[in-house]
């Protein structure tokens, strides 16, 4: 039997997916904006454009509003992204938590609840996860409207392509089908990411980095990782999980990493690092108003804004740490913009100054024309990156297409 119609077919599928996720795009980033401006911009003919709009409208994902002043001629009616009603469930699976959240689709949080999680396999852990989405989503019924799809961010190595969790450094897991899973029990459009590239992500959305193509995100927490945007899109690598900034070799005579290599970044910028070296410090007997039993990222923090001394200089020491590997980052994929997360940027004045001195030293000048390093404006919203997962999905046509033949 010939493919050769399937395949006709499927190009079809995919030019529809296409041409439905410009025109949602251009509404999304530029609305108010009108079907003329739409095919100026997307250079897709009228009628396209016009039946694009047309089902767009009828499924209810976008609305007309008051028309908007024209060059000349017939005034222009103006088309903008309907988001109120449709809803995602968004999760963020922790080490020790588990965080969901109701978000509408313009990324606004309307309900959040945090689990205890003590499970240690993926066996253990499904069902759990599932019983407590379910029971979420029964509580929200006041608030929730239409639910579109359920995200879910997470460490470890995930094939986001395939649905797919390969590895997670707390549960252990076995090539774990969690989309397919997730999608079997709730019967509505899932997906699953990297937690910090998914944050990358949000940032690129809704934070710090909406104003840029290319950017960079660093979050040091309990293990130090990176998330690349790259002309607007989150860079995964061949593999899904690119930005493993915390295994750049800062010190090759350093402490042993678990990766097996000796002075990686994560052995000395991420927060049970920070601690570690300030309980040294102290049982060295350096000076210092922070106590033993008292040396948690957020006391070093708050020890390190008050001018403690030892504190400061422990927290300094990760700038310039964290400020090598930047600057090899910087040089590698010249971003507009660097985004650092984690607690420890409540000590930002201690750490950006050594942070910068190091990116000024050792980054391309030209690189380092208008860059700014800047804290996140989202790392207190736990399930953020979840759900830019979901926003991704109907940028990129993928869920938007999977409405629409709804």
């Amino acid at each position: 039997m010939s493919t050769e119609g399937q395949g006709q077919i499927g190009n079809v599928d995919l030019v529809k997916q296409l041409n439905g996720a410009i025109v949602y795009r251009l509404i999304d980033q530029q609305g108010p904006i009108s079907r003329v401006q739409i095919a100026e911009i997307s250079q897709l003919a009228p009628a396209s454009i016009t039946k694009i709009t047309r089902q767009l409208l009828e499924r209810r994902l976008i609305k007309e509003v008051a028309q908007q002043a024209s060059t000349g001629g017939r005034r222009a009616t103006s088309i903008v992204c309907e988001t109120r009603h449709l809803h995602s469930v968004a999760v963020r699976l922790g080490r020790h938590s588990v965080t969901i959240a109701l978000y509408n689709l313009k990324g606004k949080l309307l309900a959040e609840e945090r689990y205890p999680l003590t499970e240690e396999t993926q066996e253990e852990l499904e069902p759990l996860l599932f019983n407590l989405i379910e029971q979420f989503i029964n509580q929200q019924q006041s608030k929730l409207r239409e639910l579109i799809a359920i995200a879910i961010a997470l460490p470890g190595l995930v094939d986001a392509n395939l649905g797919i969790v390969r590895y997670m450094p707390h549960i252990r897991v076995h090539n774990w089908p969690l989309v397919e899973r997730l999608q079997q029990r709730f019967r509505v459009c899932c997906f699953v990411g990297h937690d910090i590239r998914s944050l990358a992500l949000a940032e690129h959305y809704l934070g710090a980095t909406r104003d840029c193509d290319d950017s960079l995100l660093v979050s040091l927490h309990r293990g130090t990782g990176a998330g690349i945007i790259i002309n607007r899109q989150i860079f995964l690598g061949s593999r899904g999980n690119a930005g493993e900034i915390g295994h750049l070799q800062i010190d090759p005579l350093g402490q042993r990493c678990h990766c097996g290599n000796f002075g990686c970044l994560e052995t000395v910028a991420a927060n049970s690092a920070i601690e570690q070296r300030v309980r040294h410090l102290l049982s060295e007997g350096y000076p210092s108003k922070l106590q033993p039993d008292e040396c948690n990222i957020a006391a070093i923090c708050r020890a390190a804004k008050r001018g403690d001394a030892l504190a400061s200089q422990v927290i300094e020491q990760v700038g310039r740490d964290l400020g090598k590997a930047i600057a090899i980052a910087i040089n590698l994929f010249n971003p507009q913009k660097v985004v650092i997360t984690g607690e420890i940027t409540q000590a930002h004045k201690v750490l950006f100054p050594a942070l910068q001195n190091c990116i000024d030293n050792q980054a391309l000048s030209d690189f380092r024309q208008g860059l700014s390093v800047v804290a996140s404006q989202l790392d207190h919203l736990s399930a953020i990156g979840a759900f830019a997962l979901v926003k991704q999905a109907m940028l990129n046509g993928i869920l938007l297409q999977k409405l629409l033949e709804d």
